[in-house]
């Protein structure tokens, strides 16, 4: 009898649950998780646990040999230039010691991580792909860079595959800016605006399933979807859509003094990402191929329930 697929999904949110729910019946599917809500969330999905927390070292078991798959979900530490969050979770997948009897055994069969396109930087509106290099300007996206690297020299030192996907905002119908327009928080005026880039949910959900039946080890690969948008164009469709006044615009010296440093930051860099690879190499057919598609599927009803619930939910 044939051995079912193992695999772990570390970062047991969102993604983590729409990925879970893609994977076939017969697959064992456990999760790395830190507290009850976490392992309430996972048992209604029918997925199995793992008590673990990335940050405490010694809160780890060790995982090495246990998985055919694991999908890394969760974030870096919020502070530093380094992932030590990645750096626990490998050493926790890693053999104990590389004793020679055991060089024929396998850490893990793979890893799917998702990154982030913010590796880029600023690239002032040009368009970039995957040979672009990385010059991420921020500790946030140096953190995913040293995250990149650990994962594919750990690949290398322990003969598995890795597949890095570089994700942009991710988007779906519960995961819209709803609060920050009602807000009235505002956006750039036109010719300073940034552009943005994204990727419906479930789409990047897929598209992990994709990487992790794909024969193509080491693949890194932009996973964002057509659209070619400017923030501020993105949130004036988001208002339309759910009948609210569009935001304010404001100039970038504007935005810096009355924004949050951390809302500013996303106003600061500016990338057009090409995804022929990801359509080339995973063979990937987006659901929503744009933001616009989703906000054309959204009936009136559904646009006010939505609303109501993400405002009530805020307050």
């Amino acid at each position: 009898m044939r051995a079912k697929h193992k695999v772990l999904i570390v970062g047991f949110g969102d993604i983590g649950k729409r990925v879970a729910r893609l994977l076939p019946k017969s697959y064992q599917i456990h999760a790395l998780v830190r507290n009850s809500p976490g392992i309430g969330r996972a048992r209604r999905l029918g997925v199995q646990t793992i008590a673990g927390d990335l940050s405490r070292r010694y809160r780890l078991c060790n995982l090495a040999d246990r998985f055919d798959t694991v999908f890394h979900f969760a974030p870096p530490p919020v502070s530093g230039r380094r992932d030590g969050h990645t750096r626990n979770l490998l050493k926790a997948l890693a053999p104990a010691r590389l004793r020679p009897a055991m060089l024929t055994r396998r850490a893990a069969g793979r890893i799917v991580y998702i990154s982030t396109t913010g590796v880029y930087g600023d690239q002032a509106g040009a368009w970039v792909d995957e040979s672009t290099r990385v010059a991420p300007s921020s500790p946030r996206a140096l953190r995913r860079v040293d995250a990149e690297r650990a994962i594919a020299g750990f690949g290398k030192r322990h003969r598995i595959d890795t597949f890095i996907l570089r994700a942009p905002g991710i988007y779906s119908s519960d995961r819209l800016p709803i609060e920050r327009i009602a807000r009235g928080m505002p956006a750039l005026v036109e010719v300073e605006d940034v552009f943005t880039n994204h990727i419906h949910a479930d789409d990047l959900a897929n598209l992990c399933v994709l990487a992790m039946k794909s024969r193509q080890p080491g693949l890194l690969v932009n996973t964002v979807d057509d659209s070619e948008m400017c923030m501020g164009e993105y949130f004036d469709a988001v208002a339309d859509a759910f009948g609210l006044p569009r935001p304010p615009r404001v100039t970038r010296d504007e935005a810096k003094r009355t924004l949050s440093p951390a809302m500013f930051s996303f106003m600061q860099e500016s990338r057009r990402i090409r995804n022929s690879r990801l359509k080339r190499r995973l063979k990937a057919k987006l659901m929503y191929p744009t933001v616009g598609t989703l906000l054309a599927q959204l009936e009136p009803a559904c646009s006010e329930s939505v609303l109501a619930s993400k405002l009530a939910f805020d307050r």
